[in-house]
């Protein structure tokens, strides 16, 4: 039997450790909750790296670090008490709990407004039962996923985990706008921790209860939405979307985004654009993307216009961000809570700013990175299972061996290594075992290259360099890779340029 692509990832997860359950000596149980180990920790960082350089840094975003826990009212100013709810209900034979939008699937295109009447009525007209004792289903109940707790000695001050990690934006815009000098528009970015309390959590680290996000909250004057500086630079690139009233996805250029009036105006398209070419440059091919455009029934409570960002993969198409326009519906709401003046001046005129959200997961980033790089073949009669990820998105840039771990060929690549690290290239080091299982265990963790110090080593001062994908190796003087790392790590220049 032919193993599907993701049962295939997951094995290998958890036998190179890149992601497990977390305390998992404890059963299952404690669901939802995963670890990444040292290979994931390593990609999970590179992802944000490349977020950090690519999107934040070069757009010239603010990052701050907030807090996971926060007051009560932040909650009731931002409507997640009211309205960060998903439909439950629970079997009256075994008391399981189950999401009825799940229970029920896609094709009954229910949405976040859907009523609760409305999944009673779709259950009992279809018999749905209880998925795991046949039982029957109660009625459908609005379960809210924020996670609350007590915060102090007495018990009295109600705080809650964050949803998602926009509302520590969102409540420092205006010390970040005046202390860091910033005209509209600007964005003020983070990465966190973020919490939801699933009702079902599931396909690994697809759908969990403890979150990992990249945040950037474009913060803008509405009358002045189309006066985007640098909007030239992306207004020819083509934008992969799936509009509501198509069937298949098309290319559209920004620039018609927003003569067709697709996008609320050019800010919008600016950043789906650059969105794109972020995650294009992590290695997704562009047939495998798509913004899909959110319709008015299944938006989020607090946005005007949504594109969700989603890639194809083996379980279908995964959101991997989510693309709002928030209006002034946040800010205005922790003004009238907090009675803060949060307005801004421009042009002799007062007005709350609007917000475009780009939320994007990293848990899902990374799971969508490995599964499509998951690559298996043969070489020379032998199966072969390697992950091809970008030199961008590697957990390493490199290994480094000794062919075998004496003659004083160890020392030689244990002094190679170091060097390099004094580089501040990200390298490691691996003796153990002959080279050919050294090779198979990088090639599986998705190492691009591995350099091996070999007899000649001794006599030439050069090294091999092997390239995972296609195996082919080559030989480099070792007074060369620190440069020659650094420009395959920063795709200046690729293995089959090497001479």
């Amino acid at each position: 039997m032919v193993q599907k692509k993701s049962e295939v990832l997951m094995d290998l997860a958890l036998r190179r450790s890149i992601f497990f359950p977390s305390a998992e000596i404890y059963g299952e149980s404690f669901s939802g909750f995963w670890d990444y180990g040292f290979y994931g920790t390593a990609v999970k960082n590179r992802i944000i790296d490349s977020w950090r350089k690519d999107l934040v840094e070069k757009e010239g975003f603010i990052e701050i670090d907030g807090a996971q826990v926060l007051p009560e009212k932040v909650f009731v100013a931002s409507g997640h008490l009211e309205n960060f709810n998903d439909p439950l209900v629970q079997c009256s034979k075994c008391h399981g709990l189950h999401r009825a939008d799940s229970l029920l699937g896609a094709e009954f295109e229910l949405t976040e407004g859907t009523p609760t009447d409305r999944f009673d009525e779709l259950i009992e007209k279809h018999k749905i039962q209880c998925p795991k004792c046949k039982g029957k289903l109660g009625k459908t109940k609005k379960f809210n996923l924020m996670m609350g707790l007590d915060i102090g000695a007495t018990g009295k001050l109600k705080g809650y985990l964050r949803p998602e990690t926009c509302q520590n934006i969102f409540l420092n815009f205006s010390r970040i706008q005046k202390t860091m000098r910033k005209n509209l528009p600007f964005g003020i970015a983070q990465t966190g921790k973020c919490f939801r309390n699933e009702i079902a959590p599931r396909n690994s680290i697809l759908r969990i209860r403890e979150i990992s996000q990249m945040e950037i909250e474009v913060f803008f004057n509405p009358d002045k939405i189309n006066e985007i500086p640098n909007f030239k630079e992306v207004e020819n690139f083509k934008v992969r979307v799936r509009l509501n009233t198509k069937k298949k996805e098309e290319e559209i250029s920004a620039k018609d985004l927003v003569s067709k009036k697709l996008v609320s105006g050019k800010l919008v398209a600016y950043y789906l654009a650059r969105l794109q070419q972020f995650y294009q440059g992590l290695g997704i091919p562009t047939e495998k993307l798509r913004f899909r455009e959110v319709s008015e029934e299944e938006r989020p409570f607090y946005a005007k216009e949504g594109w969700d960002f989603e890639v194809e993969t083996s379980l279908g198409w995964i959101e991997l961000v989510a693309n709002n326009y928030r209006t002034d519906y946040d800010l205005s709401g922790h003004a009238k809570t907090s009675s803060t003046n949060l307005k801004v001046k421009e042009d002799e005129k007062e007005f709350i700013p609007h917000v475009f959200e780009i939320s994007a997961g990293v848990d899902r980033t990374l799971y969508v990175l490995l599964e499509l790089a998951l690559k298996e073949g043969t070489k020379k009669g032998e199966k072969r299972l390697f992950l091809s990820l970008t030199p961008k998105t590697a957990p390493f840039i490199a290994g480094v061996f000794p062919l075998v771990n004496k003659d004083g060929l160890d020392k030689k690549a244990k002094e190679i290594y170091e060097n390099l690290l004094e580089h501040k290239l990200s390298v490691f080091f691996d003796a153990k075992g002959s080279i050919g299982k050294r090779y198979a265990r990088v090639d599986e963790i998705g190492v691009a290259f591995s350099l091996t110090a070999d007899f000649d080593t001794l006599k030439d001062k050069a090294v091999t360099i092997r390239e995972r994908d296609s195996t082919e190796q080559k030989r480099v003087l070792i007074k060369s890779l620190p440069e020659l790392l650094w420009k395959l790590s920063t795709e200046q220049t690729t293995f089959t340029q090497i001479k």
